[in-house]
């Protein structure tokens, strides 16, 4: 089994990054993607999307960290995958994956599945470009409008040397879309050989085990479901379905806002923070009552005084 925390851009920032693999059971974090257009990089961009690098490309808990990079652009890639592991980057990822419509537009992420050799040049030229021990991994869809070339990206993707293969289990125009197809995935594991981490729907360990039962793999990348668990993979480890109570995850959001306060722009503050409960508020009652004191604020010391209020309610 491993489990794996899923580049999700905007959300799955350093701040939820640290938090949730503060809590246990993950192998592995993917970052948020750096945009490759025609040219290297300044290590500055790797450092801003991926602060972990300046701390030998782990989390504070120690869990690895892998810089994703989207594009298309062969050469650049391939510097830049170089330039990601001499910073510390654990491996390389490549989005074939991002439903976004401006992504799509030029010609990244989920788009390039209706183009299996865009696909393997991409790859290939990223693999060739690394050392034969550096992993590189990709992270795709089953198919942009539908699955017609699904097993013909999933092979393209291995035959230019890909180490392993993540695949969120819905189409781009399915979006995010319940449910995840993961009997798809299954049809994808009889035709590679490399490993199959699959992504899709995983809210409970006993998702994990349907899931992983259909697709035929223990191997599991864990998305919007840690984002509303955070203790979600040490759960699936100890098979245990009760969630973290509301008094812990209620200390994790007061710390949570107290470094997004020391850190990010004030500007941006009350935006990260709406943004977490709005997710943890489906699954958790003391979110959703939070949430509704904080929606309609924008001052960061009326949330201050809404954190602290929390904080004393649970103390």
């Amino acid at each position: 089994m491993r489990l794996i925390l899923a580049p999700m851009e905007g959300l799955a920032d350093v701040y939820l990054r640290r938090l949730i693999t503060a809590q246990g059971g993950f192998d592995r974090v993917v970052s948020e993607f750096v945009r490759v257009v025609d040219q290297l990089l300044p290590e500055s961009v790797f450092y801003n999307v991926c602060p972990e690098l300046l701390q030998g490309g782990r989390t504070d808990s120690g869990t690895p960290v892998r810089v994703q990079l989207l594009g298309n652009h062969l050469e650049a890639l391939a510097a830049n995958a170089w330039r990601a592991i001499d910073l510390g980057s654990d491996g390389i990822d490549l989005n074939f994956g991002c439903p976004s419509k401006t992504v799509n537009r030029s010609q990244g992420g989920a788009v390039l599945l209706r183009e299996p050799d865009t696909l393997f040049q991409v790859v290939k030229a990223v693999r060739e470009a690394l050392p034969a021990p550096i992993v590189v991994s990709a992270k795709m869809r089953l198919g942009y409008d539908d699955t017609e070339l699904m097993l013909d990206n999933a092979r393209a993707i291995e035959e230019a040397g890909a180490t392993e293969l993540t695949v969120h289990a819905r189409t781009r125009a399915q979006g995010y879309a319940p449910p995840a197809h993961w009997h798809e995935l299954a049809r994808i594991r009889s035709a590679i050989s490399i490993p199959l981490i699959a992504n899709g729907d995983v809210w409970t360990p006993a998702d994990y085990h349907s899931c992983s039962q259909t697709a035929g793999t223990a191997d599991i990348m864990l998305g919007r479901g840690a984002i509303r668990h955070p203790d979600l993979a040490r759960r699936i480890r100890q098979n245990a379905e009760t969630p973290m109570g509301w008094p812990l995850l209620s200390q994790l959001i007061s710390q949570f806002w107290s470094e997004v306060r020391a850190d990010m722009p004030e500007k941006y503050c009350a935006g990260r923070l709406k943004q977490w409960l709005n997710h943890l508020r489906v699954a958790h009652p003391g979110a959703e009552q939070l949430w509704q004191g904080v929606r309609a604020e924008r001052s960061t010391q009326a949330l201050d005084a809404l954190i602290r209020a929390m904080e004393a309610d649970t103390a």
